[in-house]
């Protein structure tokens, strides 16, 4: 494993020409920037740069270099399949290069950010959100079953949920699935809570494709939408991805593509 993170992060570095050497193997160099570029991609991982750390990465660079020198000297690189991994790893390093030299020289604005932010954040403050809780089992006798038992208060909500109910992670809870708009769940479960009044405990199971639910609405607010700061990250990640996006489609169309034909 920490030869595989040696090679992944050796790959992504370029080095300056007339760089000092470390080492040299059969007359091939290995550079001090080579080493120091290794250590800075792996520290970025976690490592911890140490000189018993930097002693450990020049044997491994070396011991590295003897093994490529090996596999040249036996033709191995020119093996159809080798030869083709090598291409597209090639490819890969370039574009992803390419990729992220683009977006750190055209960055988001925050002017950019604080529009999605009210057109798609603040928008969908306007939507209800519930408060649910729910009891997941497989068949609808058992949901019937369940459910009447719950109505003439033989059981409690809570407690049947805890015992009975498929979904884990809520039955644990009591039930509960917190606040969320109806637009969270799938169809059937959205519906039939927005039907619902607050405090309903809906009077037949609904069934979804997880089963059939027994479901209860206790409350019912307008969205609460985030502050700016809170949702900002992910606001400057999507509006990157969508850039890049059309970067990406842009380079396309301008390339002049022809595709042949299989006859």
């Amino acid at each position: 494993m920490k030869r595989f993170m040696l090679l992944a992060a050796t790959c992504a570095v370029a080095l300056p020409a007339f760089a000092q050497n470390i080492a040299t193997v059969n007359g091939n160099a290995i550079t001090e920037a080579e080493l120091n570029n290794t250590v800075k991609a792996l520290v970025a991982r976690g490592a911890q740069d140490t000189p018993e750390f930097r002693k450990q990465l020049t044997e491994e660079l070396i011991n590295r270099a003897v093994l490529v020198q090996e596999a040249e000297k036996a033709g191995i690189d020119k093996k159809d399949d080798v030869s083709l991994a090598l291409s597209n790893a090639k490819q890969e390093i370039l574009i992803a290069s390419l990729l992220q030299d683009w977006s750190q020289k055209n960055q988001i604005s925050d002017a950019e950010i604080q529009k999605a932010y009210d057109e798609i954040v603040k928008a969908n403050a306007n939507k209800k959100e519930y408060k649910v809780k729910h009891i997941l089992v497989k068949d609808e006798t058992a949901a019937n079953k369940l459910l009447k038992s719950i109505k003439d208060k033989k059981a409690k909500f809570a407690d049947v949920a805890k015992k009975e109910s498929i979904d884990s992670g809520s039955g644990k809870a009591g039930g509960d699935l917190g606040w969320a708009p109806a637009e969270n769940y799938v169809p059937e479960f959205a519906n039939a809570v927005k039907a619902a009044k607050k405090g309903q405990l809906i009077a037949k199971p609904v069934k979804s494709q997880f089963g059939w639910h027994i479901i209860q609405v206790e409350d019912e607010r307008a969205a609460q939408a985030p502050k700016l700061e809170e949702v900002k990250p992910q606001l400057q990640q999507m509006l990157s991805q969508q850039a890049l996006q059309k970067h990406m489609k842009a380079l396309r169309d301008e390339a002049k593509v022809e595709i042949t034909e299989k006859k």
